[in-house]
């Protein structure tokens, strides 16, 4: 792009997560933040809040975010992108609508938003974008005038959020013991999710089993497990499973779980596994303890060496993809032309959310889609 570093007509970048508890006395709250609607008593939540209490009632998230935060705001200093960064949460402190309060009481009209998740669902896009919804009624019912938000499209097959997992694939098979290397198969990991939200996950063209949530998956998997292949001369067997599970047993869910995939992988005489989270942009809770606490007890218990590969988190190249990402979409709003940056076989995401894409089960309100009710 021959003006790369003008990001004309955004004025500020919104980081978007999930937010998590930063010590004991907040998991509980968070948790009701969390499920709010749902009814589940508070007894429940305190059974579900074991996995932070035993990390001290913190999840890294937060502080993930700081160091992501910090990343970007270097990398764009460095490259002379004038693009203020903010950072907002679905869940906890800093909260969404109080950082857009500020976002505009600083005067940001034009608002770009990029969140946590790297693919298409319900969970993973829409809902943030719901969120961003309602964030602007709270604002609008306070008299404020309401800023244009849009949202970087899904960057999960973009190089920058590709080559750091890469990397990290092949420091975790470097680092098993040399007489199991050269079999150990690789488990990519992600989020398991509802079959009926994964089978409508995407634009309605993509709906069908396992919709995008599944295909984007895939071709991430299989990006990876090439250029381990490219750079190692090995062709390591691989497959796509699921973790961190959770709501009613009778609702069917995305399989095998991660547990399950490592007894089986263990009764075929495979010698090792890498696992690698690569539904997560960085080590969380559901890294923490579904893969290095959880996962990697089941297999110590069937005596199956693992190991667990590196998230993106703050990786610089990373912050450099959101770079791109922010003056692809800048220059695509602005007339001017641009080529998105994407590896594999699906192409660049959609810019603009299509109605009909990732639906809810009972239909809100969605921000920086093409049905939003705040164009």
């Amino acid at each position: 792009m021959s003006d790369a570093l003008d990001a004309t007509p955004y004025d500020a970048l919104l980081l978007l997560s999930f937010g998590g508890p930063e010590g004991p006395d907040d998991v509980v709250p968070f948790l009701e933040n969390v499920t709010r609607g749902r009814g589940i008593p508070k007894e429940r939540l305190k059974e579900v809040g074991q996995h932070y209490f035993l990390f001290g009632g913190v999840s890294p998230i937060n502080d993930q975010n700081r160091a992501l935060l910090d990343a970007l705001r270097k990398d764009f200093a460095e490259h002379g992108l004038d693009l203020p960064v903010y950072w907002g949460n679905r869940n906890w402190a800093p909260y969404l609508t109080d950082t857009l309060r500020e976002m505009v009481a600083d005067g940001r009209r034009r608002i770009l938003v990029l969140a946590t998740s790297a693919y298409a669902s319900y969970s993973g896009c829409r809902q943030y974008r719901e969120n961003l919804a309602d964030s602007l009624a709270a604002l609008e019912a306070e008299g404020l005038e309401l800023p244009k938000i849009d949202k970087l499209r899904h960057y999960f097959n973009h190089p920058g959020f590709l080559d750091p997992m890469i990397d990290g694939v092949l420091a975790s098979l470097a680092d098993l013991p040399e007489d199991v290397r050269a079999g150990a198969h690789i488990a990519f990991t992600t989020h398991s999710i509802p079959t009926a939200s994964a089978d409508t996950s995407g634009p309605v063209g993509t709906h069908g089993e396992g919709g995008a949530y599944v295909e984007e998956h895939l071709d991430v998997a299989e990006l990876i497990a090439d250029a381990v292949r490219e750079r190692t001369g090995i062709d390591h067997p691989w497959r796509l499973v699921y973790q961190s599970r959770s709501g009613a047993p009778q609702i069917p869910w995305l399989e095998p779980d991660i547990c399950d995939h490592l007894e089986e992988l263990h009764g075929a005489g495979v010698p090792a596994v890498v696992m690698a989270p690569i539904g997560f942009v960085s080590d969380h809770m559901e890294v923490l303890y579904d893969l290095d606490t959880e996962a990697t007890a089941k297999a110590e218990e069937l005596g199956l060496p693992v190991r667990r590969s590196a998230t993106v988190g703050d990786d610089p190249r990373f912050a450099a993809a959101i770079r791109d990402l922010v003056l692809e979409r800048a220059a695509a709003e602005s007339g001017r032309e641009v080529t998105p940056c994407a590896l594999g076989t699906l192409g660049a995401s959609h810019n603009l959310c299509p109605v009909g894409c990732c639906p809810a089960r009972a239909a809100r309100p969605a921000a920086a889609g093409a049905d939003s009710p705040y164009a």
